[in-house]
C-alpha cells in the first residue's frame, strides 16, 4: 500500500514560456502580480506524480535507452489493459488498442474516417470546442442537439436527439462522457437510451472519455462500450492518462475499438494521413501512471472535491451573484454568471482585466454557454481562494 501524502499545496508559476495557458494570460497582461494563475485550459496547476518524474529520469539515464521511433512496449499495453479492468470494469483484448498522439487528433481522424463531406456530426452543446472543429474544418456539418438545463442539471433532449439520429445524413455522434464543460456523469439509463437510439438509426458513437478517471464521490462512470456487445461493436472509445495525471504535453492516448472492421478502417485512414504516434517517454509515463500512481489519483480526486465544496460555500456565502452548477465529474466547474446581467464581452473584461480571474468564457463551448464560465479546479486551494477573493472585491464595487 502506498502511504505517501502528495504535495498539492505548492505551485510552480510557469512564466518561462513552457505552458500554453500561461502564455495566453501573459500575452493578455504581461504585468500580472505574483499568485495569479490561469484557471482556463484543462491541465493541472499541480506537480506531476513524483513516480512518473523519477521513472522518466531513470529511463533517460539508462544506457540502453535510445530516443528513436517508438512502438508500444508490451509492459505499456499490459498496464492499459489492467488499468481499464481494475478501474473501469472493462475487460479488453490487446488487439483493440490503437495508440494515438492525443485524443483530439484521434477523434478528428475518426470523424474523417467514418463520415463523408456534407454529412452531419451530432454533438451536444455546450461542449468541448474541438468537437465543432472536428466537423467544420473537414466539411462536415455541426448538428447540434443542445443539452437542456433543468435547474442546474443538464439533460439530453431526447426528442430532438431521436429526430436528428433518424436523419440518414447524420452518421456520427461525438459524445462527451463525462461531459466537458458541464460536469455531468451520465447514468447507465441515459447511456443505454442514447445507445439504443444510435443502434436503431445506425449512428456510430465516438465517445470521448478522457476525463473518465476524475469522478467525484457519489457518482460512477460507466464506459459506454461496457453496456453490451452491440454497443461496443458500434462505438469507439477515446481516452488517455493526460487529464488524469497531468501528462497532456506527452501526447499519449489511445482509442479502444472492439469491432475489427472499424479498427482496420480507422488504422488504414491513420496510415494514409501519416498520423503521429506516441513517443517512448509517453508510453513509459502512461505505464508508470497506471501501475504506480493510483494513490496520487485518489488524493487528486479528494483535492478536486474539496475545491468544489469550497467554491460552492464561497459563492453561497460571499458571491451570491455567481451560481456553481452541480459537478459530478472532471475537474472543471461550470459557473452561472447570468445574474450579473452582462454580455459575454463585458463579463470577460470584468473577470480577466479587473479581477485577474482567468477562466474560460462559456461561449467557447457553443450554444448554451452564454453567461457562463468554466473554471479549472485542479490547483492548490489557496490559489483558488485568492482568485475568488479578487472576484468578490470587483463585484462588490459594481
Amino acid at each position: 500500500m502506498n502511504n505517501t501524502t502528495y504535495d498539492f499545496h505548492s505551485m510552480i508559476e510557469r512564466r518561462d514560456g513552457s505552458s500554453l495557458k500561461w502564455n495566453q494570460i501573459l500575452a493578455y497582461n504581461r504585468d500580472l502580480p505574483a499568485g495569479v494563475i490561469p484557471l482556463t485550459v484543462a491541465d493541472m496547476e499541480l506537480k506531476n506524480p513524483p513516480e512518473i518524474m523519477e521513472g522518466l529520469r531513470d529511463l533517460l539515464d539508462h544506457e540502453k535507452t535510445v530516443l528513436g521511433y517508438a512502438g508500444p512496449p508490451e509492459s505499456y499495453t499490459d498496464a492499459v489493459i489492467r488499468f481499464l479492468a481494475t478501474r473501469h470494469a472493462w475487460e479488453i483484448d490487446r488487439d483493440w488498442i490503437v495508440n494515438t498522439a492525443g485524443v483530439v487528433p484521434a477523434f478528428w481522424h475518426a470523424v474523417q474516417a467514418f463520415s463523408h463531406p456534407g454529412e452531419g456530426v451530432i454533438m451536444m452543446s455546450p461542449v468541448y470546442h474541438p468537437f465543432f472543429y472536428a466537423a467544420e474544418q473537414f466539411d462536415r456539418h455541426v448538428v447540434n442537439c443542445p443539452l437542456i438545463d433543468n435547474d442546474g442539471r443538464y439533460e439530453i433532449n431526447w426528442t430532438l436527439f431521436e429526430k436528428l439520429a433518424d436523419d440518414p445524413t447524420n452518421t456520427v455522434l461525438l459524445f462527451c462522457s463525462p461531459h466537458n464543460p458541464v460536469g455531468r456523469v451520465w447514468t447507465e439509463g441515459e447511456l443505454r437510451r442514447l445507445g439504443d437510439i444510435c443502434l436503431k438509426h445506425d449512428v456510430l458513437v465516438l465517445s470521448d472519455e478522457i476525463h473518465f478517471d476524475i469522478i467525484l464521490p457519489g457518482h460512477r462512470h460507466i464506459v459506454y462500450a461496457t453496456l453490451g456487445e452491440a454497443y461496443a461493436q458500434r462505438s469507439i472509445t477515446f481516452s488517455a492518462p493526460s487529464k488524469t495525471f497531468n501528462l497532456a504535453g506527452l501526447k499519449t492516448s489511445y482509442a479502444i475499438i472492439p469491432n475489427k472492421g472499424l479498427r482496420e478502417k480507422y488504422t488504414g485512414y491513420m496510415r494514409r494521413v501519416s498520423a503521429a504516434s506516441p513517443t517512448i517517454l509517453g508510453f513509459k509515463a502512461c505505464e508508470i501512471a497506471y501501475t504506480e500512481c493510483l494513490g496520487w489519483l485518489d488524493q487528486v480526486i479528494d483535492l478536486i472535491d474539496k475545491n468544489r465544496l469550497f467554491v460552492e460555500d464561497f459563492c453561497s456565502g460571499r458571491l451570491p451573484q455567481i451560481r456553481p452548477y452541480p459537478m459530478e465529474g472532471t475537474y472543471l466547474q461550470w459557473l452561472d454568471c447570468r445574474s450579473l446581467e452582462m454580455d459575454d464581452e463585458r463579463l470577460k473584461e470584468l473577470l480577466w482585466s479587473e479581477a485577474h480571474f482567468f477562466v474560460t468564457p462559456g461561449t467557447t463551448f457553443g450554444k448554451g454557454g452564454e453567461g457562463f464560465v468554466r473554471v479549472n479546479l485542479a490547483c492548490p486551494t489557496s490559489y483558488l481562494k485568492s482568485a475568488l477573493e479578487r472576484l468578490e472585491q470587483v463585484i462588490r464595487h459594481l
